[in-house]
C-alpha cells in the first residue's frame, strides 16, 4: 500500500485554487471589458444622438432643458429678462431721486452663461466625469443654479449726479488763538460720500425677489450713506474744550438803514472770536467796549430819554437780543437781562415778542455765566443778504437739555394817538416821523433746564412794553 505525503495534497489544492482565480479574473475582465465596451457604445450612442443639444435631465433653475439646443435656452432665458426688464428701480436720497429700470441696469439672467453651462455638462475632457455626469442626469437629474445680475458700471453712471449732489468733503478744523482771542476759528466737519458697497448689497438683496415676481414691480431703494472723518478734528487742535457746537441764535433785521447794519457788523465783529472761561459771568458791555462814534460807530436810531433818537450805535441791541437768544438755547444761567422800553418790530421779524435783551452804556448790561468745566468760543456770523445775525457757542455739551415756552401776552395796550410838533427847520407843509408807534404789551415765557432727568434751572423772563407814541415834526418855515 503506498501512502501519499500530506505536502503532496496541499500543492494539489493550491493548483485547483490558482485555476479557479485564475477562471474568475478572466471572467471579471472579460466582464468588465464587456461592460465598459457597452458603456461606451451608450456613450458614443449618447454623444452622437444629443451632439447638438442638451443632454436629458439637464434642468437650469428647476426648468428641464434635455434635448434642447443652446440657442433655444438662450432664448429663454432672455424672454425672461424682457419681463424682468420691465422691473423699475427708485434711488432716494433726502432730496434726490433717479429712477431706471432694471433693463437699464442690466439687471438679469445670464442668458449666454446658462445656456454654455448646460450644453457643457457631460462634454468634459474626463471620459469618466462625462459618464457618471450623464447617468446622474437621466437618473436622477442635475439642475444647475441660475446665474443672474447687473450692471455695476451701468448703476455707478447712473449715480453720477446724485454722486456729485451728496458728495461733501471733510473740513479739518482751524484755530488760532493769540492775545485771549481766538483769531481763526474753523469747526471741523464730517464729510459723506455715498456707500457703494452698501449699496450694492442692497441691489443684490433684491435679486431673487425681482427675478422670481410674475409680473414686474417698482423696487425703492434709499441710497446709504457714509460718514468721512476729516483728518483734524476740533477737539485735536484746542485743549479747552471746544469741539462741538452746543447753541445758537439768530435775529433779522430787514429794512434796517445803512447806518444801523454797520453798528451791527462792528458790533457782532468785536465780540467774534471771544473766549468765555468755565466759571466766568460775560458781561455785554464789558466785551463791546465803548459804543460811540470815537470807537467807530455810526448814529442810527437809539432809545435815550424815553425818545427815538439819531444816536451813536444804534443797531447794537440787536446784536444783544441775538445773543440773548443763543444763551437761552445753551441753557446757561443768565445773571442781568433788561427789556426794551417799548416793542422794537425788528426784533418780531422772526420772533414772537418778548424775547430781546437791550443794553446801554453804561447802565443796562446783558450777563451770563458759563457754568460749564469747559471754555466757551463766541462765533457772529453776519449775512447780509438775508440781512440775518446769528450767534453760535461752541464748548462741549455736557447733556443739559432746554425747554423753552412760546412767549405768552398776558395783556395788550393800544398806541397813543400820534403827536406833530412844530419844527421852524423845516419847511412848511413838510412832515417827518421821528418816532414810531407801539402797542404796549405784557409778555413773559419760560425756561427749564434740565441734565440726566434732573431740573437744574427754572427762568420765568418777564417784558412790560410801554405802548409807544408816534411822533412827527411837522415845518413851519416860510420860504
Amino acid at each position: 500500500m503506498t501512502t501519499k505525503h500530506p505536502r503532496e495534497d496541499t500543492q494539489k489544492s493550491y493548483k485547483q485554487l490558482h485555476l479557479i482565480l485564475k477562471g474568475v479574473f478572466w471572467f471579471l475582465l472579460g466582464a468588465f471589458l464587456g461592460l465598459f465596451f457597452f458603456i461606451s457604445f451608450v456613450f458614443i450612442y449618447y454623444q452622437k444622438t444629443y451632439k447638438d443639444v442638451v443632454y436629458p435631465g439637464i434642468y437650469v433653475d428647476g426648468v428641464h432643458f434635455g434635448g434642447r439646443k443652446e440657442k433655444n435656452i438662450e432664448e429663454y432665458f432672455s424672454k425672461q429678462n424682457e419681463r424682468i426688464g420691465q422691473t423699475m428701480f427708485v434711488f432716494t436720497t433726502d432730496t434726490l431721486i433717479a429712477t431706471t429700470s432694471a433693463k437699464d441696469l442690466g439687471f438679469g439672467y445670464d442668458a449666454d452663461l446658462l445656456a454654455t453651462q448646460a450644453m457643457t455638462v457631460g462634454r468634459s475632457d474626463s471620459f469618466f466625469s462625462n459618464v457618471s455626469l450623464i447617468a446622474q442626469a437621466y437618473f436622477h437629474g442635475v439642475d444647475l443654479p441660475a446665474s443672474y445680475g447687473y450692471s455695476e458700471e451701468k448703476l455707478d453712471t447712473l449715480l453720477q449726479p446724485i454722486k456729485h449732489s451728496v458728495t461733501i468733503a471733510p473740513v479739518n478744523a482751524l484755530f488760532t488763538f493769540q492775545n485771549g482771542k481766538v483769531t481763526a476759528f474753523k469747526p471741523s466737519l464730517d464729510g459723506q460720500e455715498i456707500d457703494i458697497e452698501k449699496l450694492r448689497v442692497l441691489v443684490r438683496a433684491k435679486m431673487i425677489p425681482v427675478i422670481t415676481a410674475k409680473i414686474p414691480k417698482t423696487i425703492a431703494i434709499r441710497i446709504p450713506l457714509s460718514i468721512i472723518r476729516p483728518e483734524i478734528t476740533t477737539e485735536k487742535v484746542n485743549n479747552l474744550g471746544i469741539k462741538e457746537l452746543i447753541a445758537a441764535g439768530t435775529s433779522t433785521f430787514v429794512g434796517s438803514i445803512q447806518n444801523r447794519i454797520y453798528n451791527i457788523t462792528l458790533a457782532a465783529g468785536r465780540l467774534n472770536g471771544v473766549l468765555i472761561p468755565p466759571g466766568e459771568v460775560f458781561s455785554f458791555n464789558g466785551s463791546v467796549g465803548d459804543i460811540s462814534s470815537l470807537t467807530g460807530y455810526r448814529q442810527a436810531y437809539v432809545i435815550q430819554n424815553g425818545r427815538t433818537v439819531l444816536g451813536d450805535g444804534g443797531g447794537v441791541c440787536q446784536v444783544s437780543t441775538t445773543f440773548f437768544r443763543a444763551v437761552l438755547n445753551a441753557g446757561l444761567p443768565i445773571v442781568e437781562r433788561n427789556q426794551h422800553a417799548y416793542r422794537v418790530a425788528y426784533y418780531e421779524q422772526d420772533s414772537e415778542p418778548g424775547v430781546d435783551a437791550a443794553i446801554y452804556i453804561p447802565g443796562t448790561d446783558f450777563q451770563f455765566k458759563n457754568d460749564t468745566k469747559h471754555h466757551i468760543l463766541v462765533q457772529t456770523i453776519v449775512d447780509p443778504y438775508e440781512q440775518r445775525l446769528s450767534f453760535e457757542l461752541y464748548g462741549t455739551k455736557d447733556g443739559r437739555v432746554v425747554s423753552l415756552t412760546k412767549p405768552v401776552i398776558t395783556s395788550q395796550s393800544p398806541a397813543p394817538e400820534p403827536k406833530y410838533q412844530d419844527d421852524p427847520t423845516l419847511a412848511k407843509g413838510e412832515v417827518k416821523q421821528v418816532d414810531f408807534a407801539a402797542a404796549g404789551a405784557s409778555v413773559y415765557f419760560t425756561r427749564q433746564v434740565t441734565k440726566a432727568g434732573k431740573m437744574i434751572a427754572s427762568d420765568k423772563f418777564v417784558s412790560n412794553y410801554r405802548p409807544w407814541q408816534a411822533v412827527y415834526l411837522r415845518g413851519t418855515k416860510e420860504n
